[in-house]
């Protein structure tokens, strides 16, 4: 069941990155169109919506990338029992969430980031 669910949430978070890149799209633009631009996108960013949207594409790039890590495991003929399937589902869900917040903890409180 929870295999069903974490492929299920695979495929979003693919869907999720290709919006994601579309923000990534939007900052590149803004810094060749000028400082005006930059500041805009960047204000937009640092807002809490704009934080959120950072936050949930963050965890859908590391959650796809340990579902693809798990495929990658498949891939060599292991982890296909009952309880290894799931166990890696598991951990495909706690370490993108674990992950995640490290990632804000280390870019955000210990580099400075968020203010």
């Amino acid at each position: 069941m929870l295999t069903m669910m974490m492929s299920i949430a695979h495929r979003i978070s693919g869907a999720a990155l290709a919006a994601g890149f579309l923000l990534l799209a939007w900052w590149l633009a803004a810094i060749s169109l000028g400082a005006e631009q930059f500041a805009h996108v960047s204000s937009f960013f640092a807002s809490i919506p704009g934080r959120a949207l950072l936050f949930l594409f963050s965890w859908a790039l590391i959650h796809h990338m340990l579902g693809g890590i798990r495929h990658l495991i498949w891939d060599t003929g292991h982890g296909f029992g009952p309880a290894e399937r799931e166990w890696l589902a598991a951990a495909n869900l706690a370490g993108s969430i674990a992950l995640t917040v490290l990632l804000w903890f280390i870019g955000g409180f210990l580099m400075g980031g968020l203010r």
